[in-house]
């Protein structure tokens, strides 16, 4: 299919580099041309701005929007629900309040364009990983967008079904969750879960490096190879997961993970996960203490905090803040 890609970040371009590997051809517009004229090298056709993206692809449209949350994302919404028509489809893909999604919906709605949010999960490792989509919309826009999202999922590999399944598209890597606003919803509380798994490892081997300290008795003092460790647990282990996977990484190129200060910063999911557990009244005491486990971090750092900074690191591109001199 045809799509337009608007923002070329970390992820927006690789996602044009897998949607062409694919045999999608891809309209692609960046602030900054000169990233689009990378990915005009493999194949993408490069608009100089937002209209001549818009006027390059025939309808119905379909124009995927890979910016930060926030302001810049709100008014390339805005932007594009005046140059697009009846029937064509905007996506979000960032990381935008579910609630924001739904406003929106029902502005472009008057117009009759369809609003299409899509959680993304997958990070720089994506164009190869291929990438964890939840999105949330109409029956018809996700029908049309269904050959982009198969693309850009990571397809069945070698991970089998869960025993008694009978199809479906979540075997695939993507689902389509609900309507308007539940995509994002998903991709949030999966966030809210990634800050409280991240904790958990971050805290076990924070423990474990503490055992070699000088308060502990010399005949239970261990000096443990952490790298190792984690090695060790990818395999077999029932905590094995991606991210002991990049844990092991970062512990492999520094055990003590010197080059990270600890400073961990939040990207809003986990606020908006706490948020919504106290608007629902359910209990999420574990993901309440990761995020406000970030918080403290950046006033006291702990080794936790560095496993937690390389992981970001690792399966994001996050880069802590530069030291204060």
């Amino acid at each position: 299919m045809q799509i337009g890609m608007v923002g070329l970040g970390r992820m927006g371009a690789n996602m044009v580099r897998r949607l062409l590997r694919g045999g999608h051809e891809c309209v692609v517009w960046n602030r900054d041309f000169g990233k689009s004229e990378e990915l005009q090298k493999v194949g993408a056709q490069a608009a100089r701005s937002v209209e001549e993206l818009v006027q390059a692809l025939k309808r119905p449209r379909a124009v995927w929007v890979m910016l930060p949350a926030g302001d810049v994302t709100e008014e390339m919404v805005q932007r594009l629900g005046r140059l697009l028509e009846k029937g064509d489809v905007v996506v979000d893909g960032g990381n935008t309040y579910f609630k924001d999604d739904v406003r929106r919906s029902k502005v472009l709605a008057e117009k009759g364009i369809h609003y299409v949010d899509c959680g993304t999960s997958g990070g720089v490792w994506g164009a190869d990983r291929g990438y964890c989509l939840m999105a949330g919309g109409s029956r018809e826009a996700i029908a049309h967008l269904t050959p982009a999202l198969r693309t850009l999922a990571p397809g069945m590999g070698e991970v089998p079904p869960t025993p008694g399944r009978s199809g479906g598209t979540a075997q695939e890597g993507f689902l389509h969750c609900g309507p308007v606003g539940a995509g994002h919803f998903v991709k949030m509380v999966h966030n809210g879960i990634e800050y409280g798994i991240m904790q958990a490892y971050a805290e076990g081997f924070d423990l474990m490096q503490s055992q070699g300290g000088t308060s502990v008795p010399g005949d239970m003092r261990y000096e443990l190879e952490l790298q190792e460790i984690a090695e060790l647990w990818r395999r077999g282990s029932v905590v094995g997961s991606w991210l002991l996977d990049l844990t092991a990484m970062a512990l492999q190129e520094d055990p003590k993970l010197a080059r990270y200060s600890g400073f961990v910063q939040d990207s809003g999911e986990g606020r908006w996960t706490v948020q919504a557990a106290v608007e629902n009244a359910v209990p999420a005491e574990v993901l309440t203490a990761a995020l406000f486990a970030r918080f403290r971090s950046r006033q006291e750092h702990t080794y936790a905090e560095k496993v937690l900074s390389a992981m970001r690191e690792k399966f994001g591109g996050h880069v802590e803040p530069a030291k204060a001199h």
